[in-house]
């Protein structure tokens, strides 16, 4: 961690979103993270992780802002609300500078340190209580939180593939990066299914999917898609592509190499996947078969079978 700041390894911290990459300078305390794989890389080094603020008393809170600004003052309430100290920590394009303005103008800022494209700052706490975020509802049935992918509203190229899938589906399913659950929920209405795998590695979407699908044939597993295992008739996916604000295919290439590693033989891939992203070459190099059904013009929707 950046020297200046005030906190110190003998107070009790809390880290909210923490990264494995954050440099804490040896300071230790209990990370608040919710991405499965971070969790993993987090634990091995030494930190105490959970997915959601322990219900105690803390010195000092940091919070690594994220893109979300809606998650982040979520985040920077939680940590006024746990800590009389928050430091917030940030890249100006994720928008740190937008809310050291605003903590300045709620509750005045002790102290800030600028460097390259980041920015630190820290306050003593103050009411943020109008920050806390409630549930969001993007469609009849479904909850979902801020900062989860298309949490206001359902994203045109799930609903694409929810269309586009067969009346009948084989006895196992999984859905990998099942998000908030708008898939799997269109899984469950086929006929011939019997069990489904909800894979999600937001801790937050995994919750909101167990809530809102509520059916015994589903199993909502807070995990990484793209190292799963299992046994499946057919898999349904909407891979994501982004990194942070860089577009990443490799991201939705793993993806893929997950599901033909967990097909069973002659079991289908049903994706859908933007226009420009070049999946095909992948595809035909793992599936006996890859065929395109019909999209639109911004979305592709490809069945794979092995």
């Amino acid at each position: 961690m950046r020297d200046g700041l005030p906190v110190t390894a003998n107070q009790r911290l809390v880290f909210l979103n923490h990264a494995p990459d954050f440099d804490a300078a040896g300071i230790r305390g209990v990370a608040q993270q919710c991405n499965a794989a971070a969790v993993k890389a987090l634990d091995a080094a030494g930190w105490t992780v959970q997915p959601d603020i322990p219900d105690a008393e803390f010195d000092g809170a940091v919070v690594r802002i994220a893109r979300s600004k809606a998650w982040t003052q979520h985040m920077i309430a939680q940590a006024a609300a746990a800590a009389p100290l928050v430091v917030v920590d940030g890249q100006k394009t994720d928008g740190i500078d937008t809310h050291f303005k605003l903590i300045k103008a709620r509750c005045g800022v002790l102290g800030t340190i600028t460097k390259a494209h980041g920015r630190i700052f820290w306050f003593q706490s103050c009411d943020l209580s109008d920050w806390m975020a409630g549930p969001l509802s993007p469609a009849p049935g479904f909850q979902t939180h801020v900062g989860l992918f298309s949490a206001e509203k359902i994203d045109p190229g799930s609903a694409l593939l929810a269309d586009r899938l067969p009346e009948q589906l084989g006895p196992r399913v999984a859905d990998l990066g099942a998000g908030w659950g708008f898939l799997s929920k269109h899984i469950l209405a086929k006929s011939g299914v019997q069990h489904l795998d909800c894979v999600e590695i937001d801790h937050r979407a995994a919750a909101c999917c167990g809530a809102n699908l509520n059916d015994p044939r589903a199993t909502v597993h807070w995990a990484d898609a793209t190292t799963w295992s299992g046994r499946y008739d057919d898999i349904v996916m909407n891979p994501p592509f982004h990194v942070g604000r860089a577009a990443a295919s490799d991201l939705g290439k793993a993806f893929i190499a997950a599901a033909a590693r967990c097909l069973t033989k002659k079991g289908n891939l049903w994706l859908v996947a933007n226009r420009h992203l070049p999946y095909e070459s992948d595809l035909k190099e793992k599936f006996r078969s890859v065929q395109e059904l019909p999209g639109d013009n911004r979305f592709k929707v490809l069945r794979a079978c092995l």
